[in-house]
């Protein structure tokens, strides 16, 4: 039997296989004429999956870019030192409290669109604009997206070696498709990080699991356990942490000849030890724009992590309690008059939110106090010239009682409006990690670790530690939780065989002729060519959604060019959530990708035989191809592209 993609009409070479053909579809198929004919070689029941070992070629700096909704930073460490891990130097500007290792992920380009600034410096030079001239100028912010200079880098480290010895990881949330991850990479590309030429110098970064491999190497002292916390005080409790917790079993474990050589040689940190082979948990990457859940066990003997459920996740980040204000506004002064404000005044605006994320951060579930928000001048003097009355007739107009005006000119919130701001938001994030751990892969998990800048919320802290707690889950926070991403990912650059096995969040494959059979296969996909009946729009699947994937395991098929001198091979790819999926016309099943093999002339060998095989793998944080030519043992240019579809 041979397997045949989806292809177009032209130049088809005919295989003898009585049960698959590349015979075309029928009109009104997903087919698009831009698909080279090709003719398979491999068997329809496809050998079990190959696993190989990636090889990493020696980098003397590993340097991450974390790119967040709401912040972005870079970190590095150099191959000499990998656990001394560099943090990029504090910028300048910011804001009183704030720590300043990382910037406001704002963009500003000048009237005529091009580049002017980045984080503080863009955010600050814009609020100085006169409100006439700001307009013209191209503001943006708490958006994910590329922008780097090794300038600075090479500023604070002088001896940063040249570019080819550098790896790259940028990260991105787990839960994002395979289109946009290859965006980050295409704009890499553009922003002469790398060459395409040297794609393996760049490496994708799935933020879960960045964080989930930076708490691996964490000693007790560096976490949190929010179980210690003093019941009703919000604070930590007498000293009982995570060490007396686990205590017992350290000591057992530090009698064990194997514990110990498994605690050295592994690398992890003193709560890993104390787990055993096996065990689970959960990473909760709370950030600015979105949750991002990825479920992990270790294993022994080389502390080595498997994704045990595909990721998972929800918009309900950070920027949900912004937009939980602005909406509350609105219901003060008017969705009308904001909207207004907002493109009239986009400096004063840009003022305000900087006041209310201040007061944000000091929100807490035992606050006792109301918290008072500054008003620029700009939003009480252009309120009056809008309405005919001030903001203070508009809050005692309002049906909004628990926010009040302030003797000192503020807005006075109590602190249960302000907590009532985060609830939406909050909700959702425990919704979707009850949701989890309902699942029954999950069963079992005894920790549930907390990172990412929203992380940092004793609102969102106290809140899933009572929802979850109480489950016997223990919740737990490092020290430095918003940097917990970025410096994963250097960890992540300097070993990214660390998480060993992952699950495919999707079905992939491509569509195939079948041998028609009664009964079996749906009249209306009968095609009747040469006297031999076909089923038309087969899904051939390479990789089922929520499969396990071990890193370096090859999916392998073999095509033959259908036509003398053919120099290109174009093969669309096909997904979908369901494991079921029968054909490529299926509801949910879509076309999301092409790959092409770029050949090179056959140097008179038969075309009709010239076999082209190509290997995918599905087990890294991008979707990988290569192939060669069997005929000559040379590699043949191979690539997936997903973002044309």
């Amino acid at each position: 039997m041979l397997a045949v993609p989806d292809m177009g009409l032209q130049g088809l070479y005919i295989g003898s296989s009585p049960e698959r053909s590349p015979v075309p579809s029928p009109p009104g198929s997903p087919r698009t004429q831009e698909s080279c004919g090709i003719a398979p070689l491999t068997p329809s029941q496809s050998p079990k999956p190959e696993a190989r070992a990636p090889q990493h070629a020696p980098f003397s700096v590993v340097v991450a870019i974390d790119f967040g909704t709401t912040s972005s930073g870079y970190a590095f460490s150099f191959a000499s030192d990998p656990e001394a891990i560099h943090m990029m130097r504090k910028w300048e500007g910011g804001d009183p409290g704030v720590a300043h290792q990382k910037t406001p992920t704002c963009l500003l380009l000048t009237p005529e669109g091009a580049f002017h600034s980045f984080g503080y410096t863009a955010r600050d030079y814009y609020h100085d604009l006169d409100p006439e001239e700001a307009r013209d100028w191209l503001y943006f912010e708490k958006f994910k997206m590329k922008i780097h200079s090794a300038t600075e880098l090479r500023e604070q480290c002088p001896s940063l070696p040249e570019k080819d010895t550098v790896r790259w990881v940028l990260t991105v949330p787990a839960i994002w498709k395979q289109p946009a991850k290859q965006f980050m990479r295409e704009a890499a590309y553009l922003a002469g990080l790398v060459s395409r030429e040297d794609a393996e110098q760049l490496l994708i970064a799935l933020e879960p699991e960045a964080a989930s491999v930076y708490c691996r190497k964490l000693r007790l002292h560096q976490l949190l356990d929010l179980s210690s916390r003093a019941p009703g005080s919000g604070r930590l409790g007498e000293r009982r942490s995570i060490d007396s917790s686990f205590r017992q079993a350290r000591e057992q474990l530090r009698r064990s000849r194997h514990s110990r050589t498994f605690l050295v040689e592994s690398g992890i940190g003193e709560l890993w030890a104390e787990m055993q082979a096996g065990d689970r948990y959960v990473v909760a990457d709370c950030g600015g724009g979105t949750v991002d859940l990825t479920v992990h066990q270790l294993e022994q003997p080389h502390g080595t992590l498997k994704e045990l459920y595909k990721a998972s996740g929800g918009p309900y980040g950070a920027v949900g309690v912004d937009l939980a204000f602005e909406q509350l506004l609105g219901r003060i002064f008017g969705e009308d008059f904001i909207t207004t404000f907002k493109r009239q005044r986009p400096a004063a605006w840009v003022d305000l939110t900087i006041a209310f994320e201040a007061r944000k951060r000091t929100a807490g579930p035992h606050r006792a106090g109301a918290l008072n928000i500054s008003l620029p001048f700009s939003f009480i003097d252009f309120y009056r010239k809008q309405r005919g009355h001030n903001v203070e007739t508009a809050l005692r107009r309002s049906s909004v009682n628990f926010v009040k005006w302030s003797s000192q000119g503020m807005l006075r919130m109590s602190c249960e409006a302000m907590n009532e701001l985060f609830q939406p938001t909050v909700s959702g994030i425990i919704q979707h990690i009850e949701a989890l751990l309902a699942r029954p892969e999950v069963q079992g998990v005894k920790l549930l670790f907390l990172v990412g800048g929203f992380a940092e919320s004793a609102v969102l802290q106290h809140a899933v530690q009572a929802a979850l707690g109480a489950r016997g889950l223990r919740v737990v926070v490092p020290h430095d939780v918003g940097l917990t991403i970025l410096k994963g990912a250097v960890l992540f650059g300097q070993a990214p065989g660390v998480v060993r096995v992952r699950r495919s969040p999707l079905t992939y494959g491509v569509g195939v002729l079948n041998r028609f059979v009664a009964g079996r296969h749906p009249p209306e996909k009968l095609l009747v060519r040469d006297g031999r009946r076909w089923c038309t729009d087969v899904f051939e699947r390479f990789v089922a959604a929520e499969q396990s994937v071990a890193l370096g395991e090859e999916v392998r098929r073999s095509y033959c060019p259908a036509r003398p001198g053919q120099r290109r091979v174009l093969i669309n790819l096909y997904c979908c959530a369901a494991e079921d999926a029968r054909f490529i016309t299926d509801p949910g099943v879509r076309k999301c990708g092409a790959l092409s093999l770029e050949l090179e002339p056959s140097d008179g060998a038969s075309p009709g035989r010239r076999e082209i095989r190509a290997a995918m793998q599905f087990g890294d944080t991008e979707i990988k191809v290569t192939a060669v030519d069997v005929s000559t043992n040379r590699s043949v240019r191979a690539a997936i592209d997903f973002l044309s579809h």
